[in-house]
């Protein structure tokens, strides 16, 4: 299915903003549609973003498709900046965000400005510019303590966290603007996603880069309780796929708000610990020698998440490219070479 969509957008290129383009799941996007000769404004205020990243994109699509490339340097929370970034736009792809749980608890009121204020802002600037599609970004985490596995998209249970509070929340503007609007919102639940470009630094790193450093310079590697808390872990590229074809779904065809996107597949963190330990070992002998070391429990976290994709498969057409131990393939072999 996803290449009879990218071979459509390749005959009837699509002028795109692309928000929270120099993050990690943006810049991949980015990559991608600028692949398949789509033109894309990309909007970011870098405060967790890198341009270093569209600095790599540039090098590997090359001159010519980094041509169709615009960025505008602006903040979500700023609502003439969404409008200015829409002028001539076909269809909005809205990633931007503030990540983490942890960064959420610490700062609820910077998570909730950004990812629901600023999300407003994109929802409302779409409408008053005629743009028909949106796709936005929203969370696993809004599942909470919903002791369901696995995870169905109808099936809620309490939030967990002022992270979970804020996807939510989006979720609800998307159905409101969706009902009472001609446009098309279509909201993606991530599930623990991983790949290129994605960051080990900061207090709010992402376990598998931090894993991945951790393990190559010698330095303890910290698993948040017992190590047996679960977790769908989804490859970038699959997350690319959805977008694309929730962004080609005719309208109707969506029949929900929001739909899963992983692979429906859980592993432990134990499981990923040995499974890394295991791929690094072959350049890096010395992580055999590492032992397992294990905290307290994180707030806020979900204890297992592990999603059922029937839903995205029956409307969207999305079936996933890469599991698991194919995912950590690649990405690895960015990790080494960009990381270190």
């Amino acid at each position: 299915m996803i290449d009879l969509v990218e071979e459509h957008f390749r005959k009837e290129p699509k002028t795109w903003l692309l928000t929270g383009v120099s993050g990690f799941i943006g810049t991949n996007i980015l990559k991608r549609l600028l692949t398949l000769g789509q033109k894309v404004v990309g909007l970011d205020n870098f405060s967790t973003g890198v341009k270093e990243n569209l600095q790599q994109v540039q090098k590997l699509v090359g001159e010519e498709a980094w041509s169709l490339f615009t960025m505008i340097e602006g903040d979500i929370r700023d609502f003439s900046t969404c409008k200015r970034a829409m002028e001539g736009v076909d269809i909005v792809l809205h990633q931007a965000a503030l990540g983490s749980v942890p960064r959420s608890f610490a700062n609820p009121g910077l998570t909730n400005e950004v990812n629901v204020g600023g999300t407003v802002n994109i929802f409302q600037a779409a409408k008053e510019m005629g743009i028909k599609k949106v796709v936005y970004a929203s969370s696993s985490s809004v599942y909470g303590d919903s002791q369901e596995l696995p995870k169905v998209e109808e099936n809620l249970g309490n939030a967990l966290s002022p992270y979970a509070v804020s996807k939510l929340t989006d979720e609800l503007y998307a159905s409101v603007f969706s009902n009472s609007t001609d446009m098309d919102l279509i909201g993606l639940r991530y599930f623990n996603v991983f790949g290129p470009y994605q960051s080990p630094e900061g207090p709010y790193a992402a376990v598998l880069p931090l894993w991945v450093k951790g393990m190559i310079k010698n330095q303890p590697i910290t698993i948040f309780g017992d190590g047996e808390t679960s977790r769908d872990f989804t490859f970038v590229e699959n997350v690319v796929d959805i977008n694309l074809l929730a962004a080609h779904a005719e309208k109707g065809k969506a029949k929900l708000r929001a739909y899963n996107c992983a692979c429906s597949a859980a592993y432990t963190l134990n499981e990923l610990h040995d499974t890394m330990q295991e791929k690094l070992a072959e350049d890096y002998p010395h992580v055999t020698k590492l032992e397992k070391k294990y905290g307290d429990f994180r707030e806020g976290d979900v204890r297992h998440s592990h999603a059922d994709i029937s839903n995205a498969s029956e409307d969207l057409g999305y079936k996933p490219r890469y599991v698991l131990a194919e995912g950590i393939d690649m990405a690895l072999e960015w990790y080494k070479n960009n990381l270190l």
